[in-house]
């Protein structure tokens, strides 16, 4: 019966451990390998990412380039016709609320819910969203399914 002392990591090879300060002969005696005197020779010394000993950094001397619309983007929640069909009945109304209750959504959510035509509906509900994709609208029109797009 195998035991856990006698279990062997064989997904990977060791890491072969550099001992330092273990004599000259070794490569990493004397200063350590971090070199001879100042703040870096020191222990419990860490230097700042980027800072080049007081010399204006590489990252503050290149142009800042482009735009981003990152900072800008507000997160939406795409909601699926499946999802609509698993969780809800004939005749609810499936908006933030609803969705909310049911654990589908988050509290926070600044870019509102987006419904997206993947899966099949066949109940009849009744849909409050901020935004659609057009393969929904297509499959909302040909059910005749009652949808209105609220403002966020």
């Amino acid at each position: 019966m195998v035991n856990l002392a006698q279990l062997k990591n064989t997904s990977r090879p060791k890491k072969k451990i550099q001992r330092v300060g273990r004599g000259i002969g070794s490569k990493r005696g004397a200063t350590s390998g971090r070199g001879t005197k100042g703040d870096g020779s020191r222990r419990g010394y860490s230097r700042r990412y980027g800072y080049e000993g007081g010399q204006v950094p590489l990252y503050r001397k290149l142009p800042v380039r482009g735009f981003t619309r990152g900072r800008f983007d507000k997160a939406s929640k795409a909601i699926t016709f499946s999802v609509i069909e698993k969780y809800f009945t004939d005749g609810e109304t499936v908006n933030y609320e609803t969705l909310r209750e049911k654990g589908l959504v988050p509290r926070v959510l600044p870019g509102g819910i987006k419904l997206i035509g993947t899966g099949e509906l066949t109940k009849k509900v009744r849909i409050e969203v901020h935004a659609y994709t057009a393969g929904a609208r297509q499959k909302l029109e040909e059910k005749s399914i009652a949808f209105l797009v609220v403002e966020k």
